[in-house]
Parts: structure tokens; C-alpha cells; sequence
């Protein structure tokens, strides 16, 4: 018999608002925003204090990426069909004969291909990866984070810890 715990954390301040322009197919959306959700789930062990994780750590390792996100841009740096140059003050981003310049502090220059739900759930889940590896979270063996960018649609990201 197999026994998986987890614990999840969502909706208190695991939130941001933000406005991005994703790309589908050869076409750009209009620059617009929402006001995301985020829902993390770990599994693992339970540690010698028999919880797999405090909640209130998995929340500030979540909620440490969201408020990075919050009220900014979100640049999909390493997008294929956006030329993006980095200025001095600035982010220009051109697509076809759409041109924009967004000021550095208001931007968040993502090193992903595009700003869909499925992909900032993944950048997210790999910092908080990378918040559970440093906190010495050895337990953990899984990780699950879900983006919802209106009620009702979100995308996701699972993977296990090798």
C-alpha cells in the first residue's frame, strides 16, 4: 500500500495582478490583465513532527513569487515571435508593426516562451522548488501549482523532486 500526503495553500494573499500579452499561433493578444490565483500543493513525508510542511512556510515561499509578480508586466522574455530589446530604462517589445516601451520598474522579464497560465505556473512552482531546497525541505517529493486567471480557467504544473 502507497500513501501520499500533501498540503495545499491558496487563495490568503496567494494572488496577483498583472498584465501580459500572450501569443497564439503567429498572432498577439491585446495587452490586458487579470487578477490570478495561485493553489500549491506538495506531497511527501511527514517529518519527525509529522506534518509535511508548515503551512505557513509553503505559503511564504508562494507568496514571495506572487508579490514579486504583482502590478507589473509580465514579459515573456524568451519568446520566439517577439523582438525584445532591453534598453537602459526600458523593455521595447515589437511585433509586427505593433511597438511598445514599457519602463524596467514595471516590467518582470520572465525567462519563459510565453505568459500563459500553464507556463507561470510552472516558473512559479520551480521558485518555490527552489525556496523548498534552500528552507532544507528534504521531504518533500512532489509539487503541483495552479494558476487561475479568471474563475473557473486556470492551467497547471506537476512534477516530482528527483
Amino acid at each position: 500500500m502507497s500513501i501520499q500526503r500533501h498540503v495545499t495553500v491558496e487563495r490568503v494573499r496567494l494572488k496577483f495582478a498583472a498584465a501580459h500579452m500572450a501569443t497564439l499561433g503567429d498572432e498577439l493578444e491585446p495587452l490586458h490583465g487579470h487578477n490570478y490565483l495561485v493553489r500549491c500543493r506538495v506531497e511527501g513525508d511527514l517529518t519527525e513532527d509529522r506534518w509535511v510542511i508548515d503551512f505557513s512556510a509553503l505559503k511564504g515561499y508562494t507568496r514571495a513569487v506572487c508579490d514579486e509578480l504583482d502590478h507589473h508586466f509580465l514579459l515573456q522574455r524568451d519568446s520566439p515571435l517577439l523582438d525584445i530589446e532591453e534598453r537602459d530604462a526600458s523593455w521595447g517589445v515589437r511585433f509586427g508593426d505593433r511597438e511598445y516601451a514599457f519602463p524596467k520598474s514595471d516590467v518582470v522579464a520572465l525567462p519563459i516562451a510565453n505568459t500563459t497560465a500553464e507556463l507561470l505556473a510552472e516558473y512559479i512552482a520551480e521558485r518555490v522548488v527552489a525556496s523548498l531546497r534552500d528552507g532544507g525541505h528534504g521531504n518533500i517529493q512532489a509539487i503541483h501549482v495552479d494558476v487561475e486567471e479568471m474563475p473557473g480557467q486556470s492551467g497547471g504544473y506537476a512534477r516530482t523532486f528527483d
